[in-house]
C-alpha cells in the first residue's frame, strides 16, 4: 500500500524572509519538490490559521495573506496565485467523518503556505488549499483528524504541514547557534518519529522543560500531528534542513513516503 501513496511533508518554515532568499532551508524545500511525484492538489497545514471549529478553503482564488509586518517591502509584493479547489474542500468534508469541516470563503493563503510552496512549486500551477487548527481542541484531537485525512494520498493529494517543531521566539536570539534543550528536545522527535512513537510526540509534556521550551504556545507543533497522522507502517523517512537557528528555532523538515 504505501508505494501507492503521495508522500507527504512536514516544512520547518521559519522566517517569512525566506521565501526570497536563497539560503539553505529555501534549497532544500525546492530539492525535495522534485523529488516529490507532481501533485494534482495540495493540502497545507498552516501553523498560523488558528480558528474555533475546522475549516478548510473553498473560494476558487485564495488571496496571499500577508500575516507579518515590518519585513522589506520586496517580501510583500511576492503574490502566489495558485487556484483554490471547491471540489477537493468538500472532498474532505466527506473524508471527515468528526468533527463538521465547515467551507472558508474568506481566509485564503498564509504565509506558512505561501512561502514555502512559492520555493517549491513557483509556478503556482497546483490548486491549494488550506486546512485550519481548531485551538479549542488537545493533541490527540489533531493526530486522528490527520488519520481521516489517508485517502487523500492515494488521489495525488500532497498534504504538506507547516510549522516548526521546535519555536520558541521569546527566547530566539539573532545568532547562528543553538540552545541545548533545543537541540536535545529536536533530536528526541527525530528519534520518536524514526521509531514510530507517535504517543511520545502527541504527550510531549511528559519528557519535561526541554518539551515545554521548544512546543511553547503548540500552534507550530500542531501541523506535525497531521503528517504524522497518515504515515502508513514501514514507509520511508527522510530528515533535511536539520538546522536549529536562533537559539530556539527547528527547521527540520520530514518526508513520509
Amino acid at each position: 500500500m504505501p508505494n501507492s501513496l503521495m508522500p507527504v511533508v512536514f516544512i520547518g518554515h521559519g522566517s517569512p524572509m525566506n521565501a526570497i532568499e536563497d539560503n539553505e532551508f529555501s534549497r532544500g524545500w525546492e530539492e525535495v519538490s522534485q523529488r516529490l511525484p507532481m501533485p494534482k492538489a495540495i493540502l497545507c497545514i498552516s501553523a498560523h490559521w488558528e480558528t474555533r471549529g475546522t475549516w478548510v478553503t473553498a473560494m476558487p482564488k485564495p488571496r496571499t495573506i500577508y500575516d507579518f509586518y515590518g519585513f522589506p517591502r520586496a517580501l510583500y509584493e511576492v503574490t502566489y496565485p495558485a487556484l483554490g479547489s471547491p471540489k477537493l474542500a468538500d472532498r474532505i468534508g466527506q473524508l471527515i467523518q468528526s468533527p463538521h469541516v465547515e467551507a472558508d470563503q474568506q481566509w485564503g493563503l498564509d504565509h506558512g503556505t505561501w512561502s514555502v510552496l512559492v520555493r517549491m512549486y513557483p509556478q503556482a500551477n497546483i490548486p491549494v488549499i488550506q486546512m485550519s487548527l481548531d485551538r479549542t481542541r488537545d493533541l490527540p484531537f489533531h493526530y486522528e483528524l490527520g488519520k481521516q485525512l489517508l485517502a487523500l494520498r492515494s488521489e495525488g493529494v500532497l498534504l504538506v504541514g507547516s510549522g516548526n517543531i521546535v519555536h520558541n521566539l521569546r527566547m530566539m536570539v539573532w545568532e547562528d547557534r543553538a540552545f541545548d534543550w533545543a537541540i536535545d528536545y529536536d533530536t528526541q522527535i527525530k528519534q520518536w518519529v524514526m521509531e514510530d512513537d507517535h504517543q511520545s510526540i502527541i504527550h510531549y509534556e511528559r519528557f519535561g522543560r526541554a518539551a515545554e521550551l521548544s512546543v511553547n504556545s503548540a500552534e507550530h507543533y500542531l501541523p506535525l500531528l497531521y503528517i504524522l497522522g497518515v504515515k502508513q507502517p514501514g514507509e520511508e523517512v527522510r530528515f533535511f534542513n536539520e538546522i536549529i537557528w536562533g537559539g530556539s528555532l527547528s527547521m527540520r523538515c520530514i518526508q513520509v513516503g
